[in-house]
């Protein structure tokens, strides 16, 4: 551990680990952990050994600690975190960040010696699909629970922020995700599907149900564009799901399903697209959708409270539900995009700058890096005086 009593020894639980290859949660704890380690504190990242194969015990100056879990839909991740938190008691942490409301009941495991807790909830995950009527109850009482269990709990959204304080009284803090990212030229992965710049339609995301990539699966067949439109994503336990929207394309070889694709191959798609198309219904703040913007996409968005404040009208959306909403409603607002060159770029360069100023990812981690400190009760670096308290005004109700 650097010897400078400022620093902080911190860990990072409750994904699936770094380097990053699934969800916005592994972005958030690779570009977060990287930063922390960088400023000079000790950081160590939770990994399941199953899913990370990255061969060595570190990586971008943090810690890799790789523990099994059950490989089971309702038991990976909570098993995973219950290791880690034993794990955690010998290492004795200043501070433990963990991601994923259905962790909060082990958060109280590192407390035992010290360590403080935080919980990052993110948004109102069992309203998913995917999940069973118990496991629902289950993450409903994890929510409840985050309360209690960590020193501090916090989500990624004003909205998901005010949907806590209607239910607990009180708001909790939220930070946003960060968005930074390189924009790269057309390359090896467009050639790889025969795409050529400005000329796609791109989704990335799970596909899983509540993602509603068939609303956009089913509005491109009802295009008349020689543009093509790329699905990126996958799912472990949603194969059904990925085998209507395959049936839904039919024989539209303008849809490509390219399965998950990641580093500068997802970075390469993102930098060349027309436009990109946030279909998703539930949850908070989507990583993919705020890096779309910082990569200077039109985004369109479904018109869920979250969406729409995300992109603080820098694209455009549409109506995701209803009898005239879904792939009809996107339907219409494609086909004015695809009509409209010129708005699609001056919704892209507000994009560009709306993520630059709100989704920087040093910015973040200025306001995790503080969090941190008043978690400690140890003195805020002079640097971090001028950054927002972790504690954020809630929005209007």
């Amino acid at each position: 551990m650097n010897p400078n009593k400022q620093n902080l020894k911190i860990a990072l639980l409750g994904t699936r680990g770094i380097p990053a290859s699934y969800s916005g949660f592994e972005t958030c704890v690779e570009q977060l952990g990287q930063r922390l380690a960088q400023r000079g504190h000790d950081v160590t990242v939770y990994c399941r050994s199953h899913h990370i194969t990255h061969p060595d015990d570190t990586y971008l100056g943090m810690r890799l600690v790789k523990l099994p879990t059950i490989r089971n839909k309702y038991l990976d991740t909570l098993f995973h975190s219950l290791l880690s938190s034993i794990h955690a008691l010998k290492e004795r942490y200043h501070v433990g960040l963990y991601f994923i409301a259905g962790n909060s009941p082990v958060t109280w495991i590192p407390r035992l010696i010290g360590t403080k807790t935080a919980l990052n909830v993110d948004g109102l995950d069992w309203k998913r699909d995917k999940w069973n009527s118990l496991a629902k109850k289950y993450i409903q009482f994890a929510e409840w629970f985050a309360q209690f269990a960590p020193n501090l709990y916090f989500t990624d959204s004003p909205l998901v922020q005010a949907y806590y304080k209607d239910k607990t009284g009180k708001a909790p803090p939220y930070i946003v995700y960060g968005s930074d990212i390189d924009k790269l030229p057309p390359g090896e992965t467009l050639k790889q599907y025969n795409l050529e710049p400005n000329r796609y339609i791109l989704f990335v995301g799970r596909l899983v149900p509540e993602n509603n990539a068939h609303h956009l699966v089913e509005a491109f067949t009802k295009t008349d564009t020689d543009m093509k439109c790329i699905i990126v994503g996958d799912a472990p336990y949603a194969q059904e799901y990925q085998q209507e929207l395959r049936d839904l394309a039919g024989k539209d070889d303008r849809i490509i399903f390219t399965g998950y694709v990641f580093g500068e191959g997802y970075r390469e798609l993102g930098s060349n697209a027309y436009a990109y198309v946030a279909t998703t219904g539930v949850g908070g703040t989507h990583p993919a959708l705020i890096e779309a913007m910082a990569m200077g996409n039109c985004c369109i968005v479904n018109d869920t409270p979250v969406n729409l404040q995300t992109i603080d009208g820098c694209g455009l959306s549409y109506n995701g539900a209803g009898e005239s909403g879904g792939a009809e409603a996107l339907t219409t607002v494609l086909d004015h995009v695809l009509s409209n060159p010129d708005e699609v770029q001056a919704y892209r360069d507000r994009a560009t700058k709306h993520a630059a100023k709100v989704y920087s990812w040093e910015r973040v981690t200025d306001q995790y890096e503080k969090m941190c400190y008043e978690l400690t009760g140890r003195p805020v670096p002079a640097r971090l005086a001028d950054v927002e308290s972790k504690v954020h005004t809630p929005p209007a109700t």
